[in-house]
């Protein structure tokens, strides 16, 4: 059998979220007991909470909800590119070492430990020139460890914006700490969700 290596962080109530967003919180609805076969929960959350795929309605009042992309993108030849402790953005010298022959898909790993008891308010993101160069390679999909591929504080969004002027999709908050750099195979589908802004993924990669 394949390696898989699993790369979406756990989610439970203590998962970081950004700040004002819906953090995860889950409630019995049923419970067994004499007369009631099964255990059933209701959960609430942000669908940006751990790994999850944007969908172009979160950054864009026209775009499609993400229960309406396309699958294609968030399956298939991948490519895992280091670029920890690259700053504030990830610039395209981060990546030029790994740049040659890219797949459609590549996720970039940011942090050397991705932080899981707190929201990173100095995360690391993308810098806009880099998600055109790889849209200029050919890239569908990308994806990184942080929470977002634009800084925390950001009100201008410029690299969601950047993915919406050229397609691409965008995988965030992935985990990649123990995946060494190369190429896998990326499964990570969303789910369904017809009206909503994002979804939550389970991410794995599996080897070539």
């Amino acid at each position: 059998m394949k390696k898989l290596w699993n790369i979406s962080p756990p989610v439970h109530a203590a998962s970081p979220v950004f700040p004002g967003d819906t953090a995860y919180s889950q409630q019995w609805v049923a419970r067994i007991e004499p007369g009631c076969p099964v255990n059933v929960s209701a959960i609430t959350l942000s669908p940006h909470v751990g790994a999850h795929a944007d969908a172009p309605l979160h950054y864009d009042p026209e775009g499609a909800a993400i229960g309406c992309v396309e699958l294609d993108p968030f399956i298939g030849p991948c490519r895992v590119i280091h670029a920890i402790g690259c700053g504030p953005l990830v610039q395209p010298a981060h990546l030029a070492h790994a740049m040659e022959s890219l797949p459609e898909r590549v996720l970039v790993r940011v942090y050397e430990r991705q932080p899981q008891d707190h929201f990173d308010d100095a995360l690391p993101a993308f810098a806009p020139d880099t998600v055109a160069l790889l849209a200029d390679r050919g890239v569908k999909l990308i994806g990184i460890d942080s929470a977002s591929i634009d800084p925390a504080d950001s009100k201008a969004l410029t690299s969601h914006q950047t993915i919406r002027q050229r397609g691409l999709r965008v995988l965030e908050n992935l985990l990649l700490d123990d995946v060494p750099e190369g190429d896998y195979e990326l499964i990570a589908l969303p789910l369904k969700l017809t009206t909503a802004d994002a979804s939550p993924v389970r991410a794995v990669l599996r080897a070539l």
